[in-house]
């Protein structure tokens, strides 16, 4: 049985990970929070400031982390120190926030993913296949996620946005106002907010009189919760350096 620890465990994604484990060969047996609670979900709750000492006493063997990118790099140093991998799915990264991820990496394995579902993999490569094949359509990407999330865009919605960069070269335009025509090298990139939405996301390529579009709907956030567990399995015990969520759903 996988011994994990989650940060961020009295978020909306920790409990959904303590949840999911409850069905498969993991064990949470630690979580890191900044919330005044000594437990949540039945588990044990640390502040991210005394990680390593956590993991040392609850021999973790991996963490999973859904928390906010501060309180992730805490943890990820005190993985450094402890020998322990790491599963990130925290997004909203500046570069130093990155290249500190990096740093971790040299010292334990790290699969840093801004979304853990086996569907959203699938639409990546779709996503480089369309922009290649119609590279003259127009191009426009939206998103929408529940009223609680603080990054915009959302990390998946960047990552397929990255993929569409590789392919062509446009430039974001994050929403319109006024007198905004269409340039033919930009992508209009646009992010909604409201109540409990899980996670969508949309790709449209528009021209020669048709409309493309290819989009995922997350129903539960036990997609992501599972995900990541099958992520933090399957690295444990793989040496030091960045693995990709890819790598995990070619596996399986």
């Amino acid at each position: 049985m996988t011994r994990v620890a989650v940060n961020g465990l009295t978020g909306r994604m920790g409990g959904a990970v303590v949840e999911t484990a409850a069905d498969r060969d993991v064990e949470v047996v630690v979580g890191f929070a900044t919330s005044d609670v000594e437990r949540a979900h039945g588990v044990p709750v640390v502040h991210p400031d005394e990680a390593a000492d956590a993991l040392r006493e609850y021999d973790a063997e991996v963490v999973v982390d859904f928390a906010a990118p501060e309180g992730a790099l805490t943890v990820a140093d005190a993985c450094a120190e402890t020998g322990v991998a790491m599963v990130v799915g925290t997004t909203g990264f500046d570069e130093d926030g990155l290249d500190h991820l990096a740093a971790v990496s040299a010292e334990v394995p790290l699969l840093k993913a801004s979304n853990f579902s086996q569907g959203i993999q699938v639409l990546q490569r779709l996503v480089g296949e369309a922009v290649r094949a119609l590279d003259d359509y127009d191009l426009e990407l939206m998103e929408s996620h529940h009223n609680g999330k603080v990054d915009a865009p959302s990390g998946t919605a960047n990552s397929i946005l990255a993929t569409i960069q590789e392919e062509r070269d446009v430039d974001p335009v994050y929403g319109r106002e006024g007198h905004a025509p269409r340039d033919e090298d930009e992508i209009g990139v646009f992010a909604r907010r409201a109540g409990d939405i899980r996670g969508e996301h949309e790709l449209i390529l528009a021209g020669n009189d048709e409309v493309l579009s290819l989009s995922h709907r997350a129903e539960d956030r036990g997609v992501f919760a599972a995900g990541a567990l099958d992520a933090a399995t399957w690295l444990v015990g793989r040496d030091p350096g960045q693995y990709e969520f890819g790598e995990v759903v070619d596996a399986s």
